[in-house]
């Protein structure tokens, strides 16, 4: 792994009041996701005169913005998402945060925003989980950690922004979907499309999951967990779920997934899958995977497994697909093997249980 080395020097300003050890205690006895909050986090502003400037890790605040500021009218904005894991042996660890700072910098080019160096981003997430190393759980748990930045500059006009704040927060997290490995159900969406090609598929920014959000009513509102969409242009193949990647297990020991080509996600966790697999001697192929031809292969068997994944959820095994006509099993309906083995190598990986042999673990100095 290659980081480069941080161009800022960061002030470190502990809050005054830090949640009480026995409030933090209690609020780990049931962790959810997305709903805890640590002490601190991690701010940098930039400016169109300036470039990068005031990097602090403080206190967790609200911000103080102006009704007009661009990102309330034009969603100029990106995040990432990344976790701090507790390993067995006591140390702090990220897993391939490198590639966290690439992905956030090709967000910003897509979106017409300032590319933050990539040893900044990380030296950002670094500090924070320094501060806020006691919030770390232990276990199965982790420390979701969310990077992002939005358009602070205040005028009403179509045009990319000249200020921007980067921020990095972070909450202690338990399972992304209640029940842990049970198999999770889908509905396919033929009413709503997630991205086209020219679009910001490929951009992790807020927009694309807001679009999803109504997909996603349609799903729960079907008994379903998530929501998988078909291209924008045939509303043939499939593409990705709501805010995951899918792969497909078939008989002949071949993984198939669909391509990133600008309308999906690149996954860092797709992309560790690959590899994994490859690893344990699975052919994987990226290539377009059709709806029709998801049904005949699960009706006829070639299809064996298939599991969604991403840095909240990890991987989840898909049982049962549900659509306008009815639904089918993959399987017998339950978290294949394969699925299995690759979320095992993944996880004992990520929590140093298993030997890094990539170089994907990347440990957290005085922490």
């Amino acid at each position: 792994m290659s980081v480069q080395t941080a161009t800022l020097d960061f002030e470190i300003m502990p809050t005054s009041t830090p949640t009480p050890e026995a409030d933090r205690l209690k609020a780990f006895e049931n962790l959810g996701f997305g709903t805890l909050f640590t002490d601190h986090m991690a701010v940098i502003k930039w400016n169109v005169d300036k470039g990068w400037h005031s990097a602090q890790v403080t206190a967790r605040t609200p911000f103080q913005i102006d009704p007009a500021s661009s990102v309330l009218h034009y969603a100029q904005e990106i995040f990432e998402g990344m976790k701090a894991y507790r390993t067995a042996d006591g140390r702090a660890v990220l897993f391939r945060p490198e590639e966290n700072a690439r992905r956030f910098n090709e967000s910003a080019h897509r979106m017409a925003m300032p590319e933050l160096p990539e040893g900044d981003f990380i030296a950002a997430v670094e500090k924070l989980v320094q501060l806020d190393a006691r919030w770390i759980p232990e276990g199965d748990s982790s420390l979701y950690l969310r990077p992002f930045m939005f358009a602070s500059e205040v005028f009403l006009g179509v045009r990319k922004a000249t200020d921007f704040i980067f921020c990095v927060i972070a909450s202690p997290v338990g399972p992304y979907f209640k029940g842990g490995m049970k198999p999770v159900t889908i509905w396919v969406s033929q009413n709503y499309t997630r991205a086209a090609v020219g679009g910001t598929g490929a951009a992790k920014c807020g927009g694309n999951y807001a679009s999803s959000l109504a997909a996603q009513a349609e799903a729960a509102a079907q008994g379903c967990d998530q929501v998988v969409f078909l291209d924008a242009v045939e509303h043939r193949w499939v593409e990705e779920l709501g805010g995951m990647n899918v792969f497909f297990v078939m008989d002949d020991n071949t993984l198939v997934t669909p391509p990133v080509a600008g309308t999906i996600l690149p996954g860092i966790t797709r992309k560790s899958l690959i590899e994994l697999a490859r690893d344990n001697g699975l052919t994987v192929e990226e290539r377009p995977y059709s709806y029709d031809d998801w049904k005949a292969d699960a009706a006829s068997g070639k299809l064996k497994e298939a599991f969604a994944c991403g840095t909240a959820a990890v991987v989840a095994g898909i049982g049962t697909v549900k659509h306008q006509g009815g639904e089918f099993k993959i399987g017998d309906g339950q978290t294949g093997p394969v699925t299995t083995k690759l979320r095992s190598a993944l996880v004992d990986i990520q929590r140093c249980s298993a030997p890094d042999t990539h170089g994907w673990v990347h440990v957290l100095r005085g922490v």
